[in-house]
């Protein structure tokens, strides 16, 4: 289901909320369920190894460092909130723009 994600600036940077499905086939985003963004990832959640690919992930899809993706919240939860600093709630629209597409 394609929606539009909640983006929030926050004086740490943009935030908006992950749904993490750990040992997917694949690692791809899978678009919007609710208000959060759906992600699943080929990594299984087993000693914060899928939280570490979550972070890989944003990071090259973003176009950030990885320095600058944090896990704000939910960080052993499927739901996560993530943090991604120095980047304005436009900024990371414009970067999933054609990934939610």
């Amino acid at each position: 289901m394609m929606g539009t994600l909640p983006v929030r600036d926050t004086p740490q940077g943009a935030s908006f909320l992950v749904r993490v499905q750990p040992r997917a086939r694949k690692s791809a985003v899978q678009g919007v369920m609710g208000e959060a963004l759906r992600v699943s990832l080929s990594t299984p959640p087993i000693d914060g190894r899928a939280n570490e690919a979550l972070i890989l992930f944003l990071a090259e899809l973003l176009h950030v460092s990885r320095s600058s993706i944090a896990i704000a919240s939910g960080e052993h939860a499927r739901n996560k909130r993530i943090c991604i600093a120095g980047r304005s709630a436009a900024q990371i629209l414009v970067a999933l723009g054609n990934t939610l597409l």
